[in-house]
């Protein structure tokens, strides 16, 4: 078995698409990889469960416990675990470190391969590579990463430096090359689901890694010979009849955590995937509708041209349908979404419109208090605040003054700077995406909330 974390000095160094493309050219040479991703993060995973052919599964020590972080590792392990980092190796919101990419390699006993954007640098990298070994001796790092270089005579030159000053060996090197490039928007990479040819530019990437990164070397030092933990068995599924929740999975929305997927499954939902784009009706005989994060906007005027699919999906709701949407999902059940000079009707179940906007305005951590109006089934020891995130680069304007929320907003912005989670019939639409970990055992009470509608009405 192999395990080790991807990181960088910093951020935009290229660890993503060296992620992308060592797990494709693993599993083109016929290696299991079960790709993880540090942080708060959907797009990046889309890539690395396509490239990998496997969903990538999330790891994140602030809405996280240490123990969750271990079991969904351990729940996974394959033959190769590849762990990409967000930001920088040290970089995290606590002073102390316990959040970063360091604390994720400690807790998993992952040696660390540093990629390094080493455009302009020839002696100055030897300085860095000893800076982040000396800064945490119990940080292993196994090897590094060169990118983006200027040619074979800056890579020798490098090569030779790294040799003499440091005890780490360089497997890779990876020349400037502007094909291989990932077109990116406001929150990171295109995702995967939405960019056209996908799994050319993957294999694409993978190719041209395999010829720069020694994967043989890679292999060596990511060896992991202590047997893989015994993980005990969690999953239980209700006596309850299945339900059906229908959920947009298409290249406006792909934005879904693969646990909480799970989760939903292991409460006893069936998944229906539909597509807002191009289906004229939502699934037949469902119990409940799911619409996660994307980017709707990139997509208005198809989603605002599926007329009959909007109708459905508006009189599904009005009618009491139970409705759980994010932030993209939100927007789509709004008024309308307007963006560069152009106003788009959407589904009309939320009394507001959409306005995008340059800069970000809610993109972060989230902490919410949920309110005593909050319309799902409350657990047993409610959690003093809920611990989430937000990306949005949009606004909802125009709401009702009597519009009521599920949530106070301590820490992030939400729908207004103060709430978040607009409430009207069985619909809950809010900006902060939530993880099914922790406290926040939204999958679990919001089956349950569909089962009590569906009791009331047989």
């Amino acid at each position: 078995m192999h395990r080790l974390l991807i990181s960088a000095a910093h951020k935009s160094s290229g660890k993503t698409l060296i992620s992308i493309g060592l797990c494709a050219a693993l599993t083109q040479r016929g290696h299991k990889v079960q790709p993880f991703k540090k942080g708060p993060d959907y797009i990046d995973p889309i890539w690395l469960s396509q490239a990998a052919a496997t969903p990538c599964r999330n790891l994140d020590l602030y809405l996280m416990r240490e123990a969750e972080v271990q079991a969904t590792f351990n729940q996974h392990l394959s033959e190769i675990n590849l762990v990409e980092g967000n930001k920088g190796l040290y970089d995290g919101l606590a002073l102390d470190g316990s959040n970063s990419n360091a604390a994720v390699a400690k807790l998993l006993n992952l040696p660390v391969f540093l990629v390094i954007d080493a455009r302009g640098m020839t002696r100055g990298i030897a300085p860095l590579i000893l800076g982040y070994q000396a800064f945490d001796r119990d940080i292993r790092i196994a090897g590094v990463i060169l990118n983006k270089l200027g040619g074979s005579r800056h890579e020798s030159k490098l090569r030779q430096v790294i040799e003499h000053y440091t005890d780490v060996p360089v497997i890779g090197a990876l020349h400037q090359d502007d094909d291989l490039g990932i077109v990116e928007r406001h929150l990171g990479l295109i995702p995967g689901n939405e960019a056209e040819s996908a799994q050319h530019k993957i294999q694409q990437i993978g190719t041209r890694v395999a010829e720069q990164v020694n994967l043989d070397q890679l292999l060596a030092l990511s060896q992991c010979t202590a047997p893989a933990p015994k993980v005990a068995q969690s999953w239980h599924f209700p006596s309850q009849q299945k339900l059906r929740i229908a959920v947009a999975k298409d290249r406006a929305f792909g934005f879904y955590y693969a646990d909480d997927l799970d989760a939903l499954k292991q409460e006893g939902a069936d998944i229906l995937p539909f597509d807002a784009l191009h289906d004229a009706h939502l699934p037949e005989n469902i119990d409940g509708l799911y619409i996660g994060g994307g980017f709707p906007e990139m997509c208005a005027a198809e989603l605002s041209a599926n007329v009959s699919l909007r109708q459905d999906i508006q009189r599904a709701i009005t009618q009491g349908l139970p409705t759980y949407a994010e932030c993209g999902g939100l927007m789509y059940l709004s008024r309308s979404i307007a963006y560069e000079g152009q106003t788009y009707p959407m589904v009309g179940a939320i009394p507001g419109d959409v306005q995008m906007h340059a800069k970000p305005i809610g993109r972060g951590y989230v902490h919410l208090v949920e309110q005593e109006s909050h319309p799902w089934p409350r657990p047993s020891q409610p959690a003093q605040q809920i611990r989430a995130h937000e990306f949005h680069y949009s606004s909802l304007e125009n709401l009702p003054e009597d519009t009521q929320f599920a949530y106070h907003v301590a820490r992030g912005h939400g729908v207004n700077g103060r709430q978040d989670g607009v409430m009207i019939h069985n619909l809950l639409a809010s900006y902060t995406h939530l993880r099914s970990i922790g406290s926040c055992t939204w999958t679990k009470r919001f089956v349950a909330f569909i089962r009590q509608h569906r009791a009331r009405h047989i």
